[in-house]
């Protein structure tokens, strides 16, 4: 089976009748895989199929938004193994000589 007869056969499951531009949504699949972070290609994808639904599926709109999205994708400052800026690296104190017997939760909350 190909990619072609798994979309029509997906469309029959999903009862939908449309006509994919497989090219476009895989090109991108892999810009965001690429440049954003993996997990963001079938996000992306999803909702260029959402954004297709909301402006009635029409075919030169969804290209307009997939070049849109692409363009973001491709233009994205923080590459796919980029770190997080949010994340922290401070030294974790090393505790192990204190005794934490009678300890609760309670007491470090604010």
């Amino acid at each position: 089976m190909n990619l072609h007869d798994w979309i029509d056969e997906l469309c029959d499951v999903l009862d939908i009748e449309h006509e994919v531009d497989e090219a476009l949504v895989l090109d991108l699949a892999r810009d965001a895989a690429h440049n954003v972070q993996r997990p963001a290609a079938p996000i992306t994808t999803y909702l260029l199929g959402y954004a297709a639904a909301v402006h009635g599926a029409d075919p030169s709109k969804v290209e307009q938004l997939a070049g849109q999205a692409s363009t973001l994708a491709t233009s994205w400052e923080r590459p796919a193994d980029a770190p997080d800026p949010v994340d922290i690296d401070d030294p974790i104190p090393d505790d192990s000589a204190v005794d934490h017997t009678g300890d609760s939760i309670e007491e470090f909350e604010d």
